[in-house]
């Protein structure tokens, strides 16, 4: 089954043991209220721990479902459960959140909250047309899919390349000369993981891995591929 996360830098410097210290016990509650149905919706970060220098942690918060039960439908209060990990990186800090996109962004946002004090501290960690290249370049045997973004062409916003051997393709060389490569889906050759890659900094991994495989894929292969993170503007 495949794992999905996403990667996010710091655009200030602060050092893990204070980022978990601001994180460690935080705790909301909020009160929810539909009808005669009334509970407390909880949102806590736990568990988090430095070990070898990175830092670990469980982002958990309780939302709302609804259930069919007996000709009614019913409200009732489900948690998600989210891992997450900070390293640092050419001395920036990077956040790993192992979910999908929507739900990482949302992660991400909460933690820049708490850990730093506002939302838009922590952003997404991208990757430049050019490093996508070269990854796809080092391990062309493998490379499947490439999306091209930023054409020249009027009216064609993207266009897409499927197959084994595209590298070596008359068609891949006009849309490398002319686009941005903005996913690609190839095999790693260092670890032998089929990885799609998206210039946002979200990445999947297609093999069968533990969450703690991919956060160190992410941290050893994505990370050093992304570029430093635009200067926050300040405050006149």
């Amino acid at each position: 089954m495949p794992t999905a996360g996403k990667v996010f830098v710091s655009t200030e410097y602060k050092k893990l043991a204070d980022v978990a210290a601001a994180l460690e016990g935080h705790k909301v509650e909020e009160e929810y209220a539909e009808g005669v149905f009334k509970l407390t919706l909880l949102t806590e970060v736990a568990n988090v721990s430095i070990t070898d220098n990175v830092l670990t942690g469980l982002y958990s918060y309780d939302h709302i479902v609804y259930n069919y039960h007996r000709g009614k439908v019913l409200p009732a209060a489900a948690t998600k459960e989210v891992l997450f990990s900070m390293s640092e990186h050419q001395n920036r800090t990077y956040l790993v959140v192992v979910d999908k996109k929507a739900i990482a962004n949302r992660v991400a946002n909460r933690l820049s909250e708490i850990a730093y004090g506002e939302m838009g501290v922590i952003v997404e960690a991208r990757i430049l047309p050019e490093t996508m290249k070269k990854f796809h370049v080092a391990n062309k045997e493998g490379t499947k899919v490439i999306f091209f973004e930023n054409m020249n062409i009027p009216n064609i916003n993207k266009l897409s390349l499927y197959g084994p051997d595209l590298v070596d393709t008359k068609l891949f060389k006009e849309y490398d000369s002319i686009g941005d490569p903005w996913y690609v889906l190839a095999k790693s050759k260092k670890y032998g993981y089929t990885v799609g890659l998206v210039r946002d900094g979200s990445v999947t991994i297609f093999n069968t891995v533990d969450q703690a495989q991919y956060l160190q894929y992410v941290r050893e292969e994505v990370i050093p591929m992304t570029q430093p993170p635009r200067a926050r503007a300040e405050e006149e």
